[in-house]
């Protein structure tokens, strides 16, 4: 016998409640340190989705803060007075929002997909027909049957879904009742006789 091999167990995601505590931590170090500990929360972000575009935004992150504080701790004095210096703090300040922005929605989507995957909502399908079930009435059945509006396309969602791992259990209570609904359907078929 062939098939796919065994599939990979899924790591649950953490606990939200220590998501929502990590996700204040390093939004809070970033506001608290005007923007010097920005590149934290895109440090963590990258770490958590592995992904190569946010590798490269906690570079870019890291090298304008690094900029920012340059251009800061150049001036003379304990005020800015330069434009070299005024850059610097545009950069530390401006930078804060679009990160937190960025890692907040990015954060919450990778743990919403992690949570959800293989979950796919049953109102987005619908049903594929059952092998098996009649579709149409077949010769020589006198059994009245309702007409089956014809399927109307449903738009998909643009996010592609995966496919589920393992057969969800709603699917099997719609087969079972189905399976039940053939066997008395059967039974008074045989009655009538």
């Amino acid at each position: 016998m062939q098939g796919h091999g065994q599939a990979q167990p899924l790591k649950p995601p953490p606990p939200t409640g220590l998501l929502v505590f990590l996700r204040v931590l390093f939004v809070v170090l970033s506001v608290c340190s005007f923007g010097l500990l920005g590149w934290a929360m895109m440090l963590r972000l990258a770490i958590v989705t592995r992904k190569s575009l946010d590798w490269g935004l906690f570079v870019a992150t890291f090298a304008a803060e690094v900029l920012g504080f340059v251009l800061i701790g150049t001036e003379p004095g304990e005020e800015i007075h330069t434009t070299g210096g005024w850059t610097g703090l545009a950069l530390l300040l401006g930078l804060l929002v679009p990160a937190i922005a960025y890692y907040l929605a990015v954060d919450i989507r990778h743990f919403h997909a992690a949570r959800y995957a293989g979950h796919a909502p049953l109102h987005h399908h619908p049903a594929p027909p059952v092998y098996g079930y009649p579709q149409q009435p077949y010769a020589g059945s006198t059994a009245q049957q309702t007409p089956v509006p014809p399927m109307t396309p449903i738009p998909q969602p643009s996010t592609p879904v995966p496919p589920p791992q393992r057969p969800a259990p709603a699917r099997i209570d719609q087969v079972r009742a189905e399976l039940d609904e053939l066997s008395d359907y059967l039974r008074k078929h045989e009655d009538d006789r």
